[in-house]
C-alpha cells in the first residue's frame, strides 16, 4: 500500500528531528523488553529439565514432587538450596537475567537493608531486601500500561465531548462548558482521599477515578478544530445534500481535528505516568508492595542514606519523561504544515 504524499512528508519531518526518531526506538525497546517481565526478573528459571522431562516454572507453578521424586507435594521453592541441588543433580535449569521478582526478599545479604549496588544486586535493594533492578523492571511495565490505558480511554472521551461542543454549539456548548468548569475545579486528591479511606486503590480503580476529570485535557482542541470546520464549505455541502451528522463528524470534520490531537498525545502520555507515579509517592496509588516508580522515589526520600534509591528513580523516571517529550516534539514537528521535508521551512 502506497502512502500519500502529506504521510511521506510527515514521515520525513520525523525522521528529521533526530532527538525524537531515536527516542522512539529507545522507548519501543524499553516497552517491549519489560512487557515480558516475568521472563527478564523472576525468582523461577525460565525453563528446566528433570529426569528428561521438561518443566516451564515461569509459566506454571509445580509441586516439588512433580519435579523431584523425593520432594514435598508443596509448592515448589526454586530458591531453596536444598531444592535447587538436587534439580540440578537430575538436569538443568536457566535462570532470567534478573534472577528476582518484585516481591522477591533477597537472602544472605550479610549486610543491613538496604544494601549498596553489588555484582549480585547491580542497583542494590531497598530497605525491606528486594532488588531495585527487579523492581524497575515491573515498575517500569506497569507505569507506561497504566498511561497507555488512560491516554487512551481519556482521548476516546475528550474528543467525543469536544465534537458534541463543536459541532452542535449553542446550548449544546455553553451548557458542556460550564459543567467542564465546574468539574475541572473539583478537589481530586481530596476525593481520592476520600476514595482510598472507602475502597482500596487498584489498577483499575485509579484507572476509573483518574478518568473522570483527565478527559477533559483535549476537548477543548478538539472543540475549537470542530466550531472552526462545522462552517468550511465541503461541510455545509454535504451538510444541504442530506449526511447525517454522525457522518459529518466522523469522515469530514474528525480527521481535520485528530491533527492537532495527535500532538498532545505523547505529552498526555507522559502525564499519566507522573500522575501514578505522584498518587505512589504520597501512597494513595496501587497497593503497598506494588511495583512502583513512585513507590521507589519514596523509598529515596525515606533512606538518604541510601542514595542509589533516589538516584536510581530520579533517572528511570526522569529518562521516561524526557523520552516522551522528545517523541512528542518529533510528532509536533511531524503535522506543522510549515515544516518542508528535511526539517526546514
Amino acid at each position: 500500500m502506497s502512502l500519500s504524499p502529506i504521510t511521506r512528508r510527515r514521515l520525513a519531518n520525523f525522521r528529521a528531528n533526530r532527538r525524537g526518531w531515536w527516542s522512539l526506538w529507545i522507548f519501543l525497546a524499553l516497552f517491549l523488553a519489560t512487557l515480558f517481565a516475568e521472563g527478564l526478573a523472576n525468582d523461577r528459571p525460565l525453563v528446566a529439565r528433570v529426569d528428561g522431562h521438561w518443566f516451564f516454572p515461569v509459566l506454571t507453578e509445580y509441586a516439588e514432587s512433580d519435579i523431584v521424586p523425593d520432594g514435598l507435594p508443596t509448592a515448589a521453592d526454586w530458591r531453596d538450596r536444598e531444592f535447587r541441588a538436587d534439580v540440578e543433580a537430575r538436569g538443568w535449569m536457566i535462570w532470567p537475567l534478573v534472577p528476582y521478582r518484585y516481591d522477591s526478599v533477597v537472602a544472605d545479604l550479610g549486610q543491613p537493608s538496604p544494601a549498596p549496588p553489588s555484582w549480585r544486586n547491580p542497583l542494590g535493594t531497598d530497605d525491606q531486601a528486594r532488588d531495585v533492578m527487579a523492581r524497575v523492571i515491573w515498575g517500569f511495565r506497569i507505569s507506561v500500561l497504566f498511561g497507555f490505558a488512560l491516554t487512551f480511554c481519556s482521548s476516546i472521551l475528550g474528543i467525543a465531548a469536544g465534537a458534541v461542543q463543536g459541532f452542535y454549539g449553542g446550548w449544546t456548548d455553553l451548557v458542556f462548558q460550564r459543567f467542564i468548569e465546574i468539574w475541572g475545579g473539583m478537589p481530586q486528591l481530596f476525593l481520592l482521599i476520600i476514595l482510598a479511606s472507602v475502597l482500596e486503590p487498584g489498577f483499575w480503580t485509579l484507572l476509573f477515578f483518574l478518568l473522570l476529570f483527565s478527559w477533559m485535557g483535549l476537548t477543548g482542541v478538539v472543540r475549537a478544530e470542530f466550531l472552526r470546520g462545522r462552517n468550511l464549505d465541503y461541510v455545509r455541502a454535504a451538510k444541504a445534500l442530506g449526511v447525517s451528522d454522525a457522518r459529518l463528524m466522523t469522515r469530514h470534520i474528525l480527521p481535520n481535528a485528530m491533527v492537532a490531537t495527535l500532538t498532545f498525545l505523547p505529552f498526555i502520555l507522559s502525564g499519566s505516568v507522573t500522575v501514578l507515579a505522584s498518587l505512589d509517592f504520597l501512597g494513595f496509588g496501587l497497593p503497598p508492595g506494588s511495583p512502583s516508580l513512585g513507590e521507589l522515589v519514596s523509598q529515596g526520600k525515606n533512606n538518604l542514606k541510601a542514595p542509589w534509591l533516589g538516584i536510581t528513580a530520579f533517572i528511570v523516571l526522569g529518562g521516561v519523561l524526557m523520552l516522551l517529550i522528545f517523541i512528542g516534539e518529533a510528532v509536533r514537528d511531524a503535522f506543522d504544515p510549515r515544516k518542508l521535508p528535511g526539517g526546514g521551512r
